[in-house]
């Protein structure tokens, strides 16, 4: 990446830093103190959208780390969200478990059952590899439909909210700050595993898994740590949001949710760490918009009928996506890099 005028890298340290300049640390600095202060004017319900945009950017990110690095096509990532959510939820009413051991003990779970449906993908790849995520979402979902003693079946399953020091965090201005601290160490993790060996090594698979084994990459190996470790975050995620709902369902966790995390992939920037947060943010943000204007259209143009209003938002969010796939395939972080390097060049953009 490129760095201002007259800014120069003179050891290694340097050269592997997140943030380089005073600047980048003032804006960062700047960005917490934002975080920190928002929910002294944000309203109940922007708050409850910025704990689903924290917990969602979680788990896009273990997607990430899967696909956008290592090039393993999932789209039955919401499936491992549930394991999190499920596990997290039965360590806490079934073992009596704090939620601060319960939530690591479900990312674990939902990465080892990830190990699981990642194994054929020594054998196969892209659209075959698909496929098999794809059933590892209906395996998952019936599995947990026809364990009614420890998942409640289909009927809807209590969660207590996490607690500190005999403290409940119950209310949304106070799960704000948990669900932002987990966000951004998660995006931490995941920054640190792309600039080590194993992010490396991902990439190289990513690029070219023939190639990569010829240069002495383990490829089973490490498509199985990408696997645990993708999974894993969903894990957390979904303990995550299932101690802030206080109540989960199986149809919180739908098929039609990995394909959004998907879509949120491809609209950010598929293996760039601010794609996922980039992704996560508009699409969240633009259904929301959606669901604002639908109503007015319909009253507005009554001729469009209720069901127009059904339809729209995914008819809006489908055109969203391939809009991007056709115009900016790289997506958001790509338009976001492209920015900064103008400014940095300005007044010679070119």
């Amino acid at each position: 990446m490129g760095l201002p005028s007259g800014i120069y890298n003179v050891n290694y340290r340097q050269d592997i830093a997140v943030f380089r300049t005073g600047v980048h640390w003032a804006f960062f600095i700047g960005f917490l103190i934002f975080l920190f202060l928002i929910p002294m004017f944000a309203t109940r319900s922007q708050l409850n959208t910025l704990i689903t945009i924290a917990c969602t950017v979680i788990a896009v990110q273990g997607l990430n780390l899967l696909m956008g690095y290592c090039g393993q096509v999932s789209i039955g990532h919401a499936a491992f969200v549930a394991v999190g959510a499920y596990t997290s939820a039965a360590l806490v009413n079934k073992l009596g478990l704090s939620f601060w051991v319960a939530m690591p003990l479900a990312g674990i779970g939902a990465g080892l059952v990830g190990l699981i449906f990642g194994a054929p993908s020594l054998r196969v790849k892209g659209f075959y590899l698909a496929i098999t995520t794809l059933g590892a979402s209906f395996i998952i979902t019936y599995v947990i439909i026809h364990l009614p003693s420890i998942t409640g079946g289909v009927r809807s399953l209590d969660v207590p909210p996490p607690t500190i020091f005999g403290y409940a965090i119950d209310r949304d201005d106070n799960y704000y700050y948990l669900a932002m601290v987990m966000a951004i160490l998660a995006t931490y993790c995941v920054k640190n595993i792309t600039r080590t060996g194993v992010g490396r090594a991902f990439v190289a698979i990513r690029d070219n898994d023939l190639a990569a084994e010829g240069m002495g990459i383990n490829l089973f190996y490490y498509k199985m740590l990408a696997f645990f470790s993708g999974c894993f975050l969903a894990g957390i995620s979904g303990s995550l949001y299932a101690h802030y709902l206080q109540t989960i369902n199986i149809e919180y966790f739908t098929l039609m949710d990995s394909v959004w995390f998907l879509g949120m992939l491809i609209v950010g920037g598929m293996g760039h760490i601010l794609g996922a947060i980039f992704g996560v943010i508009f699409i969240i943000l633009l259904r929301q918009g959606v669901m604002q204007v639908a109503p007015l259209l319909i009253k507005t143009f009554p001729f469009l009928g209720v069901e127009f209003a059904a339809a729209m938002g995914l008819f809006v969010l489908g055109l969203v996506i391939m809009l991007f796939l056709v115009f900016e395939p790289r997506g958001l972080a790509h338009r976001w890099e492209i920015i900064k390097t103008k400014v940095r060049l300005y007044p010679f953009p070119h």
